[in-house]
């Protein structure tokens, strides 16, 4: 969990808002993944509080929210790095919390992961094989469709992976776990420490990784780009689902709410308000 402060987001306003619930999972025809009542923990702490999700064959759905949110607890839950999912998450209707990470990645799940990691003394190329070594589905991503979709690392193949720049080094992360041809695609971060031009580049490829019969989760802190290319979006908040809709229909009000958990736009929430009485009390009903 980041320590570092959560900066203001910078939103766009829209006039409408529908905030949802999430359909129950017998109305899912399409879901391709889904969770119910979804816990995480990590030892005694518990990071995520009963999270409903789905995710539809074709959609791309974008999870925003604060640092320490709970929203890379989430993705790791879902491809089972955190253990305590037992039956809480589905995969083509299927339990799969319980699985091997490998097994997750057979059925059709690739994570790319928050940081990149890629191997750094090894070229773009041998770290592109990794991501189909043991566990690769038939399908249309292969050396030459990644190349494709990323001309700079065909140009870059025998590089090592330490002089690629941070943008380059995105790419092969996500072209590594595309070598796996997966139905989902899991995405963490993957604008974190990039320049906006870069952010831009990579997410232009979105489009076509979808069309290809991807469905793609994007957990990102650039509100703006993940409003720009979700069909849906989760905020999370203190490992809760704090909103859920389309981007059409999401106000700048209502998104900051749900982000840093107030209970009206520019209201503080029960939990602030509660203590901030503490403090006034402890002052002798000064204030703070």
């Amino acid at each position: 969990m980041s320590a570092t402060p959560n900066p203001t987001p910078n939103l766009t306003a829209n006039p409408n808002l529908a905030r949802t619930a999430p359909a129950p999972a017998a109305q899912r025809s399409g879901a391709v993944l889904d969770t119910t009542g979804l816990t995480a923990f990590y030892g005694d702490f518990q990071a995520l509080f009963g999270v409903d999700f789905h995710l539809d064959a074709g959609e791309v759905v974008a999870i925003i929210g604060a640092n320490g949110a709970g929203k890379s607890t989430f993705l790791k839950s879902l491809v089972g790095l955190i253990g305590n999912a037992a039956d809480m998450v589905h995969f083509d209707g299927q339990p799969i919390g319980a699985m091997h990470p490998s097994a997750g990645v057979g059925l059709g799940l690739a994570l790319v992961p928050e940081g990149r990691r890629l191997f750094s003394s090894l070229t773009v190329e041998e770290n592109l094989l990794i991501g189909g070594q043991h566990t690769r589905r038939e399908g249309p991503w292969s050396l030459e469709a990644i190349y494709d979709l990323f001309p700079v690392l065909g140009e870059r193949r025998n590089n090592p992976g330490q002089a690629l720049s941070g943008g380059q080094q995105q790419m092969v992360s996500i072209g590594r776990a595309l070598m796996s041809n997966p139905r989902v695609l899991l995405c963490d971060e993957i604008s974190l420490g990039l320049a906006p031009i870069v952010i831009r580049d990579i997410y232009a490829c979105v489009p076509q990784i979808r069309a290809e019969g991807t469905s793609i989760v994007v957990v990102e802190q650039d509100i703006n780009q993940a409003l720009a290319v979700a069909d849906r979006v989760y905020c999370f908040q203190e490992g809760r689902v704090s909103l859920t809709g389309t981007p059409a229909a999401l106000t700048r009000e209502q998104i900051k709410a749900a982000y840093f958990g107030l209970a009206e736009a520019g209201q503080p929430s029960k939990k602030t308000a509660k203590s901030k009485a503490i403090k006034t009390k402890q002052n002798g009903g000064r204030g703070a």
